[in-house]
């Protein structure tokens, strides 16, 4: 759940860039790099995963003392 929307888009751009890749001879200085992509991603979806980690963090160590039983 915490690296979904990373790994999908890093999937969906490296197949985008896959397929409009240009010729050998051609030179394409557009290409959006995958790690831009993730960058963003992060930028976009960071809140809600560090409220994800966060809420399972407090949720495992309140737990703690029945794990123990």
């Amino acid at each position: 759940m915490m690296a979904g929307p990373l790994l999908l888009t890093a999937l969906l751009i490296g197949l985008l860039v896959s397929l409009f890749q240009p010729r050998p001879n051609q030179r394409n200085d557009a290409v959006v790099h995958p790690q831009d992509s993730r960058v963003f991603t992060l930028i976009i979806s960071g809140s809600w995963l560090i409220q994800l980690l966060s809420n399972f963090t407090i949720e495992l160590l309140t737990n703690i003392p029945q794990m123990v039983n």
